[in-house]
């Protein structure tokens, strides 16, 4: 299906322009992640532009819209379902933004650089993995590349199931004893990043699902 779609996409016009808008969303969000990452382990490297990034992704947002709807109301053959989809993965971006302030808000509420202590090379693995997903999903997305949007589905899975064993931890006293005030800085970076990464694997599910299924599994084929 995908494939299908990504010939709308660059075929010229307002589909092409939303795609393109789509991409850039992409684009600002891995860089608002990056940053706001920075600022958390860098005390003082606070992200100043960040808001206002988080407002232009708004805008994006927004245009793709306008597009989507101009191109269904004035096309003769207009594709409804081209325009369910890149509405559904420009929600899921937008979001990222959101995940993207709340670990700036970590930031500034800290007096020294965040130090997880026993899960900190835990949590640099799950930056990273995240990051990977980042860097993997434009292409996936331009070069309808399954393989590698099934990469990034692998690795939201094991960030999902990395942050839910510690968090558990951390609930139940396991982890970072006697510090609660890390143990719950560390308890909201970790939900941060793995809804940052349930976000970017929607997206990519685009890829592999057809619409219905966007933000699902993908449906093995029977054979």
């Amino acid at each position: 299906m995908w494939k299908d779609i990504l010939s709308l996409f660059k075929g010229g016009g307002l589909c092409q322009e939303a795609f393109e808008e789509a991409l850039l969303m992409l684009e600002t969000s891995h860089g608002m992640f990056g940053d706001a990452v920075g600022a958390l382990h860098k005390k003082g490297a606070l992200v100043d532009d960040i808001y206002e990034r988080d407002r232009q992704l708004n805008k994006f947002e927004r245009s793709v819209r306008r597009k989507i709807v101009t191109h269904l109301s004035v096309s003769s053959k207009p594709d409804v379902n081209m325009g369910l989809v890149i509405t559904s993965i420009v929600i899921d971006i937008e979001r990222i933004g959101d995940y993207a302030k709340n670990i700036s808000e970590l930031a500034v509420g800290l007096e020294e650089p965040f130090d997880a202590l026993e899960l900190d090379d835990e949590v640099q693995r799950l930056e990273k993995l995240v990051d990977e997903n980042f860097t993997d999903l434009p292409t996936a997305l331009q070069e309808s590349d399954e393989n590698r949007a099934r990469g990034i589905l692998e690795r939201h899975k094991e960030i999902n199931g990395s942050v839910e064993r510690h968090l558990t931890a951390l609930r139940e006293g396991r982890a970072l004893v006697g510090d609660s005030g890390r143990a719950v800085t560390a308890a909201l970076y970790l939900r941060y990043l793995k809804r940052m990464s349930a976000h970017l694997k929607n997206v990519a599910t685009s890829v592999v699902n057809p619409y219905h299924r966007i933000g699902f599994r993908e449906k093995k084929k029977k054979s």
